[in-house]
């Protein structure tokens, strides 16, 4: 598997190989895991994804940052590359925070389907 550069290429991969519905669903069951009311509709939009969860996280950063961090450690999102990030934007962080949790979920779901 290349991991993806960009979401572009995530959901590209994601749909090449037919598993876009399962990365919404291991984003769902994760999201539950962490008690973060959000439920994506399974046939939800791409854009509409990254952009809905990108507005949560850039919540969760701003109003409930335990719950963040909750999120992160149930997603397995790697510490190391959270750390790399520059945090004076909080736009500019959930963004590149909403694509590491995408990233992450995408290998699970890859690695799941694979093996």
């Amino acid at each position: 598997m290349l991991a993806p550069r960009n979401f572009d290429d995530l959901i590209t991969q994601a749909n090449n190989e037919n598993l876009y519905v399962k990365l919404v669903r291991q984003l769902n069951k994760d999201f539950l895991l962490a008690n973060i009311d959000l439920d994506f509709e399974e046939d939800i939009l791409p854009t509409s994804l990254k952009y809905i969860l990108q507005d949560t996280i850039f919540k969760l950063i701003q109003e409930k940052f335990a719950e963040y961090l909750n999120v992160l450690y149930i997603i397995d999102v790697p510490e190391h590359k959270v750390k790399q990030l520059d945090g004076s934007d909080v736009a500019e962080l959930s963004e590149q925070i909403t694509f590491l949790i995408l990233l992450r979920e995408w290998q699970k779901v890859w690695y799941r389907n694979k093996y």
